[in-house]
């Protein structure tokens, strides 16, 4: 039964693969598009830190390193949407989550599964290719050694999961709202400032920066960044990045649950 229920998964995850996959021309431009927005970054950032050396805690080529890792994630975690949440709010908006309802699989997993698909898709396609211009024109903070890579790979996998499960959620409240257009440009806000896209959240002062680190969106870019560059300990931002997901996927459950038993399907 578990064999079957991982080879279920695995067939959504390949599937969402191959889905994204079949958008050729869309992963060429966003190739683009992400290795310009890099370059604007990067100046960007070359000047600020020119001015406050050491903001944040990074010197410059960490700096420059973080700017490229956001490119690299940007789309692979959706920072701003566009993942499965899209479809989810769709298929719940048109009464077609019923099918989904039906399905002898689990809603919550085979969701994810299909994200995890995706997101894998967009970092080899979308992601490395800009990553690797900045690391080949750029002084970058990088490791030389397995080991960071390594548990930069487990932070990468934790922090889709979170932004998974923070969309997650955020696809469930069409249930009661019956449209996603307001939804939408609240994960497009929250994601692109609380993820640390356009600063890094460590050069966030006083307790306001104490708060956003402490968010989930800091699951996302910030840690996966800081354990590539042994800013901060594997461990904890495991512990850290876990502990969010646990409990953005446990309030997944539940919202879902309420849901399927109290609000009738729009369109059913």
């Amino acid at each position: 039964m578990v064999v079957g229920s991982a080879r279920l998964y695995a067939a959504v995850a390949a599937g969402g693969f191959r889905r994204y996959a079949t958008y050729r021309a869309a992963t060429v431009a966003g190739v683009f598009t992400n290795t310009v927005f890099g370059l604007i970054l990067v100046y960007t950032y070359l000047a600020l830190w020119e001015e406050r050396p050491h903001l944040g805690g990074y010197d410059q080529a960490q700096a420059v390193t973080y700017v490229w890792l956001g490119q690299c994630l940007y789309a692979t975690l959706a920072i701003q949407g566009g993942g499965a949440e899209k479809d989810l709010m769709e298929r719940i908006r048109t009464g077609e989550i019923a099918v989904d309802l039906y399905r002898p699989a689990d809603l919550q997993l085979w969701w994810l599964a299909g994200d995890v698909g995706r997101a894998l898709f967009q970092m080899l396609g979308r992601g490395v290719i800009p990553f690797a211009f900045g690391a080949v024109f750029f002084p970058m903070a990088l490791p030389t050694s397995v080991v960071p890579w390594a548990a930069f790979a487990v932070t990468l996998l934790l922090a889709t999961v979170v932004s998974f499960a923070i969309r997650y959620l955020a696809a469930l409240s069409v249930f009661w709202l019956m449209d996603g257009m307001g939804v939408n440009q609240v994960l497009m806000i929250t994601g692109i400032f609380f993820s640390g896209m356009v600063l890094p959240l460590s050069a966030f002062p006083g307790v306001f920066g104490d708060i956003v680190r402490v968010l989930p969106w800091a699951a996302q870019i910030q840690m996966p960044a800081d354990v590539l560059m042994g800013e901060t300990d594997p461990l904890g931002a495991f512990v850290f990045q876990a502990a969010w997901a646990v409990a953005l996927l446990a309030a997944g459950r539940l919202l879902q649950s309420a849901a399927t038993r109290r609000v009738v399907v729009q369109g059913g």
